[in-house]
């Protein structure tokens, strides 16, 4: 696979490649090429060159090609799939899902950007002004780089490049090393639909080179980033250097919170949607589960024998419903985080064994709410950490504990006592009766604290990708 810079697909300067692996058997997929810095700054440079081209271009003819891009991606859904699922290890089907998303996505953005209208200020709305007429517009910020995780690579793809073509800006898109091929595909096609050259671009390298290189080229405008929280406080100071806007979806440790007069068989079947979903490797998964003393028992159990039916095995079979991990490392990790886990006091209840990049699905109980993953320990796999508490006071305690704060769900039957915990949990979005994975493309999604700065979607993303101008008609009426 190759990069694609100025609309040209192209090698490393020096031809240097990584091995893109599949997690779940360990054979090479493809290569990518080891961007260099001249790689780097080539693609800045052009992208700043070619976004004054694709500024001028209308909006209408923008959409347009939108969806030129939308029907190529239809021509050629099932080749994009398969090759998300075995750079990522995510079930096959769910592989389908995340590449069906991508029209609606880019139509929802396309018709947003056709309803980007600007304000006017009548004269006389305050004192002095009587004779004066105030415009606004939306203007590009120029070039926006594009960095992107491994854990949903087409939807973060969606979430911040449509919008930032759609807004005349250029894109520089920089994907995880782990799994860069989808996007590299997708990259070319919207070349290939009609994108000017310069104005969608993709390098491809290690994130502390390429990423470190791309968001500190002072010819960056703007960075939206998805990833760490550790990656995003260094992004933020890098872009600080040079005064680039900033937009950071972060880590996250989401509550899910179960009332005693919550429905658990509901509660149970959200679990699976919200925390075994592509093995559990999710942003705003549910990943404290708090669960109060009375229903502790009922949860438990019922958790047990519905994640027990869950068939995990390799990622291209159809029947596959948990794959593996995104790589052999990060599923060490989290089986590191399972010990500690029961160092601190929990005791396994189902699961807790790892296999090369696979992590059995993990049911934890008992466990207290001075362990580490009761407040900071983000667990990146299918594990159900279980918490008991006594009131609903005790519930809100343990849940803004943490220093994260993206989203966070609550089951109960009585809708003031819902409002009121929606109200207090200090993250960016709440669920009543659902799981905390939950993201519309339409919905601002962003967290609170350590877990990011600004929202996206449909709604707000043009806001971090435009600026506004107003233009004054002075002395305009007589």
């Amino acid at each position: 696979m190759q990069m694609f810079i100025n609309g040209v697909a192209v090698d490393a300067a020096d031809g240097q490649v990584i091995d893109v692996i599949n997690p779940a058997t360990g054979a090479v997929v493809d290569t990518i090429p080891s961007a260099t810095k001249e790689d780097v700054d080539l693609a800045v440079k052009k992208a700043v060159e070619g976004q004054k081209v694709w500024a001028k271009v209308p909006v209408y003819e923008k959409v347009e090609i939108m969806y030129r891009f939308i029907k190529l991606v239809e021509q050629n859904k099932e080749d994009l799939a398969q090759t998300l699922s075995a750079e990522t290890g995510k079930p096959i089907v769910e592989a389908r899902a995340e590449i069906g998303n991508i029209p609606i996505a880019f139509k929802a953005f396309s018709e947003k950007a056709k309803h980007l209208y600007g304000e006017t200020i009548p004269a006389g709305m305050e004192a002095g002004q009587d004779k004066h007429v105030l415009i606004t517009k939306r203007e590009p910020i120029g070039v926006v780089a594009c960095v992107i995780p491994f854990n949903f690579p087409c939807d973060l793809f969606d979430q911040k490049v449509a919008p930032a073509l759609l807004a005349g800006n250029a894109a520089i898109v920089k994907p995880s090393t782990d799994n860069p091929l989808t996007l590299c595909k997708l990259t070319a096609l919207l070349g290939e639909a009609g994108v000017t050259p310069g104005a969608i671009e993709i390098v491809t390298g290690r994130g502390s080179k390429v990423g470190s290189w791309l968001c500190g080229n002072k010819d960056v405008h703007a960075i939206t980033l998805t990833g760490s929280t550790e990656v995003g406080i260094e992004t933020a100071r890098t872009a600080a250097d040079h005064l680039a806007h900033i937009a950071l979806e972060l880590g996250g440790n989401d509550a899910f919170i179960v009332l005693k007069d919550g429905d658990v068989d509901l509660a149970v079947e959200e679990l699976i949607w919200g925390r075994m979903y592509n093995t559990g490797q999710v942003c705003c998964a549910s990943k404290r589960f708090l669960i109060q003393k009375d229903r502790v028992e009922e949860f438990t159990q019922k958790a047990i024998a519905r994640i027990s039916q869950l068939k995990q095995g390799q990622p291209s079979d159809e029947s596959t419903q948990i794959g593996c991990l995104i790589s052999e490392k990060a599923a060490i990790e989290v089986e590191r985080q399972i010990n500690l886990t029961v160092e601190q006091g929990g005791k396994i209840l189902l699961g807790g064994t790892r296999n090369g990049a696979f992590i059995a699905p993990t049911v934890i109980g008992d466990v207290p709410k001075t362990a580490d993953v009761a407040s900071d320990m983000e667990i990146f796999g299918p594990v159900v950490p279980i918490i008991a508490f006594d009131t609903v006071e005790e519930a809100i305690e343990i849940a803004n504990s943490s220093k994260f704060g993206l989203c966070g769900c609550v089951f109960t039957e009585n809708m003031k006592t819902a409002m009121k915990v929606c109200n207090a949990l200090e993250c960016g979005g709440t669920i009543i009766n659902g799981a905390s994975f939950f993201r519309s493309f339409e919905m601002p999604f962003g967290g609170y604290k350590y877990s990011g700065i600004g929202t996206e979607g449909v709604m707000s993303t043009f806001d971090e990708v435009t600026r506004t101008k107003t233009i004054v008609l002075k002395n305009i009426i007589e």
